[in-house]
């Protein structure tokens, strides 16, 4: 029964939205770390480290979850032991913001106080306060190829458009001020659903979903391009 409540409490840490995007898992408030085994962030939903932000890959710098948080680090965040209430008070790989408050120690390395630049923002915290994210793909100059990412145009700063390369990414790897530019339909059928940002020679191109999806971009991207920050403002232009 105790592995029965586990696999269920695990199961419900992620939500699967509508056409597959994630959304954030609930994390543990800050009393219940150690107390309460964490909703587990999945690997696919990040691609760097969600406390040092540096990017991972197969051989130097390879996914680990701290058992208290749950987040996913790479080995140098998480080369710490806590005990864990919950596994019986017995040493558990920990991140280093986990260790500090678990134990009361602190280390070398702290870094508190850093000052967040404007891509250090996490995903899943703009994202669950957007005017519009989704999943979309944007094409190189050639048109052939591109990059697939996380999209977000936040709330408290509707004229730019943030790019993540996953949707649980605790920094941006870039920007795009919206504010002037011209918003395109490229008519492609059923097969792809592309439309464009463009201002003088700058032009980026982009891949949606489906064309509901890519409708809706067009629409919020033109507002934001307009310098409509707010949905009243929409109506009295109008």
């Amino acid at each position: 029964q105790d592995a029965i409540d586990r696999k269920e409490k695990r199961s419900e840490s992620f939500k699967t939205a509508v056409h597959g995007l994630e959304t954030e898992a609930p994390a543990l408030k800050t009393e219940e770390l150690g107390r309460r085994a964490p909703q587990w962030v999945r690997d696919n939903l990040v691609t760097m480290c969600m406390r040092c932000k540096e990017p991972f890959n197969a051989i130097t710098r390879r996914r680990h979850h701290c058992r208290a948080c749950g987040y996913v680090v790479c080995a140098r965040c998480s080369d710490y032991k806590a005990e864990l209430q919950y596994d019986g008070n017995r040493p558990n790989r920990v991140c280093q913001e986990c260790f500090i408050f678990l134990t009361g120690h602190t280390v070398l390395e702290e870094r508190e106080g850093k000052h967040k630049g404007i891509l250090e923002k996490g995903a899943a915290e703009v994202s669950s306060r957007s005017l519009l994210c989704s999943s979309l793909q944007l094409l190189d100059k050639n048109g052939k190829g591109g990059t697939r990412g996380w999209f977000v145009i936040p709330q408290d700063d509707p004229l730019v458009l943030y790019i993540y390369a996953a949707p649980q990414d605790v920094r941006a790897h870039t920007s795009i001020p919206l504010l002037g530019y011209q918003v395109r339909d490229v008519p492609q059928g059923e097969s792809r659903h592309l439309f464009q940002l463009a201002q003088s020679r700058q032009v980026f191109t982009f891949v949606a979903d489906t064309e509901e999806l890519k409708r809706r971009w067009m629409k919020a991207m033109a507002r934001s391009a307009a310098g409509i920050t707010h949905p009243e403002e929409e109506e009295e232009d109008a």
